[in-house]
């Protein structure tokens, strides 16, 4: 099984996340489940459909992160070198298309959210600029099209 590589500060997120799903989210889902049970029949009880499908989702995000908690490696950022692109690498790229000057954090797909500017190394840009060196011009095929990106700095990521 592939490995999850997380900093120290990231796998605290994750496994809050967790004791909050399980401590919370889940005994209050499955106690709308009871109540909605209560209304009688079932068949028609849409009440008790959602609460159904409420609890089914928690218990998914349950086992999901505590699969992936299984497979955490610790990454600690101050042993990185800033040589090459790697996990947890923050990357200055300029688009040589347009000229537009924009930065990423290269991080587990658990941590990816690109509003964050934090994507994931299993992404296409992401996967793309693995093990790439400043000033190196990288061809990422995308949804969208074709982008070349230089890379003009790399640096180590802070507070994931």
């Amino acid at each position: 099984m592939e490995k999850v590589y997380l900093t120290r500060e990231g796998l605290e997120k994750q496994r809050k996340e967790l004791e909050l799903l399980v401590k919370e989210h889940r005994p209050e889902a499955v106690h709308q489940l009871a109540v909605a049970r209560a209304h009688g029949d079932l068949s028609e009880n849409a009440e008790y459909d959602a609460a159904k499908e409420k609890l089914g989702d928690i218990d998914r995000r349950i086992g999901d992160l505590q699969e992936k908690l299984s497979r955490v490696q610790i990454i600690d950022q101050s042993d990185m070198a800033t040589d090459e692109v790697r996990i947890l690498s923050k990357v200055k790229l300029k688009n040589m298309s347009n000229g537009t000057v924009f930065e990423y954090t290269l991080v587990d797909p658990m941590q990816s959210n690109p509003s964050l500017k934090l994507i994931s190394v299993q992404s296409p840009i992401g996967s793309g600029l693995l093990g790439k060196k400043v000033g190196e011009v990288v061809t990422i095929d995308v949804p969208s099209g074709i982008l070349n990106l230089k890379v003009e700095e790399i640096n180590r990521s802070e507070g994931l």
